[in-house]
């Protein structure tokens, strides 16, 4: 298979003429994992994202596959559940990408703390059960402050009082995009990025049956007709529904602002995950982890009202996220002049998800009292399943008793709605969720496919369906990846460099290791990502490679510089840009490397002083 710009054409092309069973609007993780049940089932199907694959939320995120403890806080019961089984399945679909790392949970003796030591061991208990944990390795343990402190000893001592340690997983967010969005494509899909929806096409009695598609480079604008569409726009949900004209619907989405900051390992070392609360008494938790040689932070969890497409950091992000950081690290003394880099991104939250019957999710805090009553009851149900109708009237209680909101509290539930015209919106989540959803909705666009239209399709079991890049054995992934890096091992590179190439590609290293034509002020290893990009990775411009394929603009930036330019002239060569076209891609880039290193905020305080 390739899946290059020529192939993009190839799918406009056929995109054009077909009537298809299902058009996917959105090409982030949501939509992406849409696109893999539907094309494995022979759906028609194509899927258009107005931007590159995943440039939206879904290269924005945390970068972790977890279970969110801190939502058995908030009695999101259901959605921890479904969280950290869901968890278990993507780490087994795509098996080169998630990887345990265990996460370090501190405890505070402040006000506001989310959890005390014992509501903690008591969290933890409760999420290891319905994780299903059993291995000794994974199980969560409880730590006193002296061995939190052992563990991190830059950590801030002052009302410490312990903390425990449970099963989390890393991920490479934009990487499980493209490589759901890659199969996808491969079993039949017609997978379109930079291709903007502008309007919504109906038939005489207002039932929508397709759209009009602007192709973002070359400004021609086409039609795609489809019996079922779905919305899976994330944060654009409600812009996409605004441009159905044929009904009357509310906004549903409340979009928060996630800020992460980069710097490097030197000047913030930590020896794993740590998760804490900011110590402000905002009900927000933060994330320090290391990546590399680097070491990021976040996230900030703010109500957003601006532009959707390229949300900013802005200074009092910085400002804040730096004041939590170097409270808990006293010794780090960070300064927005060490910030390497950054990002920020939207979370698609619904607004009214009061307890959404889709995937979950209750918006409201319980108290410590009903906390405790409903662990007590799930733990009595899992010894003695007959008790359930005790555990679903202790849950009722606890969300009676439960008190106001505010963003960093909103629920992460997901939700199916269908509109009057038959628009399916698909919103909200996590990314965690993101194969759970999809099986909701490619069940409901099996159903209507068969009862409107007599087209029957069989779904997959997509628990058990790898995405491209994971045919490898989940259940020994080290030993996997390690046979893999000896085939890059053999043709001359480093341990470093195959072990590396391995983790990124995964079963599709060996289609990697035949695109050995040398680039031109590239390393071998590097060389051999750009043509895999260009040619099996639907690359499009340099920020594509440098962001979303790769992650040289977040966590290689000394590298950044000595390889931007032969990463450019590469293309130039490859799409035979014009100039003005070069120059082009060349400032789109250097605007995102501007924003990402914070340029502009630096500049003004060092104007100030």
């Amino acid at each position: 298979m390739t899946f290059s710009f020529e192939t993009r054409k190839q799918n406009i092309e056929q995109a054009k003429e077909k009537k298809l069973d299902l058009l996917i609007i959105g090409g982030g993780i949501t939509g992406a994992g849409v696109a893999v049940q539907a094309a494995a089932a022979g759906m028609k199907t194509a899927l258009v994202e107005m931007q590159d694959f995943a440039e939206g939320t879904s290269s924005r995120s945390t970068k972790l596959v977890h279970g969110g403890l801190r939502y058995l806080k908030t009695f999101d019961v259901e959605v921890v559940a479904d969280t950290v089984k869901e968890r278990a399945i993507v780490q087994r679909i795509s098996p080169h990408i998630p990887k345990a790392d265990p996460m370090l949970l501190p405890i505070y003796g402040e006000a506001g703390a989310t959890f005390t030591l014992f509501s903690l061991q008591l969290a933890m208990d409760l999420y290891d059960q319905l994780a299903e944990i059993t291995e000794t390795a994974s199980a969560n343990v409880l730590l006193t402050k002296a061995e939190i402190l052992e563990r991190e000893p830059d950590l801030c001592p002052e009302n410490l009082e312990g903390g425990g340690v449970y099963l989390d997983f890393n991920n490479n967010d934009a990487r499980l995009v493209i490589e759901n969005i890659k199969q996808a494509q491969v079993d039949g899909g017609l997978m379109i990025s930079r291709a903007k929806v502008i309007e919504l096409l109906h038939d005489v009695s207002g039932k929508a049956i397709g759209a009009v598609v602007e192709d973002q480079l070359s400004g021609e604008t086409f039609m795609i007709q489809a019996r079922v569409i779905i919305n899976a726009t994330g944060a654009w949900s409600d812009e996409l529904r605004r441009l159905d004209h044929t009904n009357d619907l509310p906004p549903q989405m409340r979009p928060t602002k996630g800020v992460h900051l980069v710097v490097d390992r030197s000047k913030l070392s930590v020896s794993q995950p740590i998760y804490f609360d900011t110590g402000k008494n905002d009900g927000r938790m933060i994330f320090v982890v290391p990546r590399g040689e680097k070491t990021y932070f976040g996230t900030t969890d703010t109500d957003y009202q601006g532009e959707l497409e390229q949300p900013r950091v802005e200074p009092s992000d910085v400002d804040y996220l730096l004041a939590v950081v170097n409270h808990r690290f006293p010794k780090a003394q960070l300064t927005v002049q060490d910030i390497e880099a950054s990002w920020a991104g939207l979370r698609p939250l619904i607004a009214s998800n009061g307890g959404s019957d889709y995937n979950g999710g209750s918006q409201k805090t319980i108290t410590e009292e009903s906390f405790q009553k409903v662990v007590a009851a799930v733990k009595e149900y899992v010894a003695h399943p007959e008790t359930r109708e005790k555990v679903e009237k202790t849950i009722l209680e606890a969300k009676a008793s439960s008190g106001g909101t505010n963003p960093s509290q909103v629920s992460r539930g997901s939700s199916l709605t269908i509109s009057p015209n038959g628009l399916l919106t698909l919103a909200g989540g996590k990314l965690t969720d993101y194969r759970l959803m999809a099986e909701g909705a490619i069940q409901k666009i099996q159903e209507i496919l068969a009862n409107d239209f007599q087209r029957n399709y069989s779904l997959i079991d997509s628990t058990e369906y790898p995405v491209s890049g994971g045919h490898i054995d989940h259940q020994k992934v080290e030993e996997e990846l390690a046979r893999l890096a000896k085939l890059a091992k053999e043709k001359g590179l480093s341990e470093d460099d195959a072990r590396y190439l391995a983790h990124l590609y995964g079963s599709n290293l060996p289609t990697v290791l035949t695109y050995e034509e040398p680039v031109t002020g590239l390393s071998v290893r590097d060389s051999y990502s750009l043509n895999y990009a260009l040619y099996e990775e639907a690359v499009l411009t340099p920020t594509d490679f440098l962001m979303r394929r790769t992650n040289f603009l977040l966590f290689m930036r000394g590298e950044l510089d000595q390889i931007k330019e032969p990463v450019i002239a590469k293309m130039k060569n490859f799409f035979q840009w014009t100039e003005t076209e070069t120059e082009g891609y060349t400032a789109d880039l250097e605007t995102i490397i501007t924003a990402s290193d914070l340029r502009e905020i630096k500049e003004q305080i060092h104007e100030k002083h």
